[in-house]
């Protein structure tokens, strides 16, 4: 297990200079944030000495060298339009990004799982057909769409929840959070729904193909020969078989919630990052865009490791060693 993360964070290491090199090569070399940032009636010595001051008059490979040896330290460039660390900004919103993404994820589990158990374990009924039937109404439906549906039957029509905001927060180990106040928790179920309706779907179809495949396994039909219940084969022998690809999605499509939270942010006016990076993209405040999408490739590593060590826990036919097999 040492061996395997120490490998992991060596070829991390490597990706992340590959994603900074990539990424700020994108950003910087489009548009002049110069052109948004600077009034139309400032002087050619105000614009030179502004240019100066945020190192725009320096060539790409100098800018990404300056750029390096800052990140080596943990300093991701200032904002031009907040003057204040990018990072600090990014991390400032990442509390209600990840509530929301975890929220999604939550309710991703709640709702997918027992329905896909139950349209595996009855694919033949009415049941079983309706919920695959929404299942497929949940990959094809737009996530702004949906957003926009929500707000107007639940906010406006029938006037239940709050269409916008992140509502009356709460502090917990210091970071505020929604979910412990009725009004931020008001707040937070219809975009953590429209954040969540696509993995549902996900979850319902994969639960549904593990658990029809599970069945016509060998120690199920064991277990069923020893006299066991039905709920305990399929709680203890299914359900245990079938996480490893469940897990394995839920964990990939949770740094994709984090990363695409954009959409959702927008409609729903939540103050996350991803209404940050909207922002700052109309103003091309390069500094926080390379920030949010590094610390973007940052969570997608971390999480990968993270489940490449699950995998360990879930099944014990899967054991990473220092060898690097699995």
């Amino acid at each position: 297990m040492p061996g395997f993360i120490f490998r992991r964070l060596s070829q991390s290491i490597i990706v992340l200079f590959i994603m900074s090199l990539l990424v700020f090569a994108g950003v910087y070399a489009i548009g002049n944030p110069i052109d948004m940032l600077i009034s139309p009636d400032a002087d050619q010595l105000e614009k030179a000495k502004i240019i100066t001051s945020f190192g725009l008059d320096k060539s790409l490979p100098q800018q990404y060298g300056l750029f390096l040896s800052h990140a080596l330290s943990g300093d991701l460039g200032r904002s031009f339009a907040y003057a204040t660390p990018a990072l600090t900004l990014i991390l400032e919103r990442l509390p209600a990004t990840m509530e929301l993404a975890l929220s999604a994820l939550l309710l991703a589990i709640l709702i997918g799982i027992p329905l896909g158990l139950l349209a595996g374990l009855r694919p033949h009924s009415i049941v079983g057909k309706s919920i695959m039937a929404i299942s497929i109404l949940g990959f094809s439906l737009p996530t702004f769409w949906v957003g926009l549906m929500l707000i107007m039957v639940f906010a406006v029509q029938l006037g239940w929840l709050p269409s916008s905001g992140r509502g009356e927060t709460s502090l917990l180990l210091g970071v505020p959070v929604s979910f412990l106040t009725i009004d931020g928790l008001k707040h937070l179920i219809l975009p953590a729904f429209n954040l969540a309706l696509f993995n549902i779907a996900m979850v319902i179809r994969l639960t549904r193909s593990g658990a029809q495949e599970a069945l016509l396994q060998d120690y199920v039909r064991f277990a069923r020969a020893k006299g066991l219940r039905n709920s305990r084969i399929i709680g203890v022998h299914v359900l245990k078989n079938i996480l490893i690809p469940i897990v394995t999605v839920l964990a990939l499509q949770f740094g994709s919630m984090i990363a695409f939270a954009i959409v959702t942010e927008s409609i729903f006016a939540w103050p996350g990052m991803g209404k940050l990076i909207i922002d700052s993209i109309r103003i091309l405040d390069r500094p926080v865009i390379v920030a949010y999408l590094l610390l973007v490739v940052t969570l997608f590593i971390v999480i990968n490791l993270v489940v490449d060590i699950v995998y360990s826990l879930i099944d014990p036919r899967v054991r990473l060693s220092d060898s690097g097999r699995a």
